[in-house]
């Protein structure tokens, strides 16, 4: 897989801005899901998502890229999940994506 399908998979995966994102992790319904001790796996992908996005191609990293593939593979298998039945819009499942830079319900 080449950098360009990378970046092409993780700009479709992703599907909020870096500002989105950045307000969204700002809440407490971001930072109430997810696992891991003090800060969640997501809510800390999150971040780096930002980061990312704000970064120039040129300047991207190998470890860039392998986050990159963690993050559509995150919203690759949670999406494939399709959620709850009720309110898909006030779910954990919903919130963690979004954690996540994606937001099912665009």
């Amino acid at each position: 897989m080449t950098a360009d399908d990378i970046r092409g998979d993780f700009e479709d995966a992703v599907n909020m801005a870096p500002k989105e994102l950045e307000d969204w992790l700002a809440t407490d319904e971001s930072k109430a899901v997810g696992w891991g001790e003090g800060e969640s796996v997501g809510h800390h992908s999150g971040r780096r998502i930002v980061e990312i996005k704000r970064t120039k191609k040129d300047d991207l990293t190998n470890d860039d890229y392998a986050h990159m593939r963690k993050v559509v593979g995150y919203v690759k298998r949670h999406t494939a999940q399709g959620g709850p039945e009720k309110d898909k819009a006030h779910s954990r499942w919903r919130y963690s994506l979004m954690n996540w830079g994606h937001d099912p319900l665009r």
